[in-house]
This record gives C-alpha cells, structure tokens and sequence, in this order.
C-alpha cells in the first residue's frame, strides 16, 4: 500500500493533478521544503502547489522509490525536468529556462495515507542552471 500511496502521489504530479495529490495525503500532513518553514495541513500544501503551477512545468523523471518493512517510512530519489514559467519571489527572473536537478523525498505514512512529505534539492544548483 505505501509503494502504490508514492507512486500515485507523484503519478498525479506529473499530471499536474493537485486534488489527486491531496487524495494521497493525510488530514495530519506536513509539507517539509528544501528551503523555509513547514506547510502545516493540506490546505497550505494546495496554496503551495498552486503557486508551483503556475510558476514552474516539471516532469519527474528516474523515480526509485524505497519503502520499509512496515509501510510507515518511505523515500524517493528522481530528475526534476522543469522550465521556470514565472518569476518566483527572492529568486532569479524567469525567462523560462531550462533545468534538470537531481532530488529525493522522505515520507511518513499512517493508515496508507503520507503524513509527511520533506523534499530535497541543490538550490545553488538550480539557481546557477536558470541564471546562465
């Protein structure tokens, strides 16, 4: 169950599905980002893919996913394709640029459901990639 829960969560971002994502989650969910505060609850994580949406197009590419033997812990490592759409606040200015960058995610799972997503990737990486 976790496997297929991963799986259909990143299925669903890859077709910009953001109600299919909130399916995958948890009423107790956290969203922890590479970089700033937490997102508590699935509303602020909606507003946040909203936002990603308009801002950026990404296709995840690669994906291996890792579950432990109880189902409560998982992790995914993927390429992030993506073009910058829009200008994104404190970051460089969107031309829509090109990028491709490594990243990996950690879950927690309860009930079949993620209760929490942390996200990593290399922002001086990105940063460089849509600034040449």
């Amino acid at each position: 169950m976790s496997r297929a829960t991963i799986l259909a969560y990143y299925d669903a971002f890859n077709r910009g599905d953001i109600d299919g994502m909130l399916a995958t989650l948890h009423d107790d969910f956290v969203h922890h980002v590479n970089e700033g505060s937490p997102r508590m609850g699935k509303q602020a994580f909606a507003d946040f893919c909203r936002h990603m949406a308009e801002t950026y197009s990404e296709q995840l590419t690669d994906m291996v996913i890792f579950v432990n033997e109880d189902g409560t812990r998982a992790a995914a490592e993927f390429t992030v394709n993506g073009t910058y759409l829009r200008n994104d606040p404190g970051l460089p200015e969107a031309r829509e640029q090109k990028y491709v960058l490594p990243a990996g995610a950690f879950f927690t799972l309860r009930d079949g459901k993620i209760t929490r997503v942390t996200t990593y990737y290399n922002l001086q990486d990105w940063i460089r990639q849509v600034s040449a």
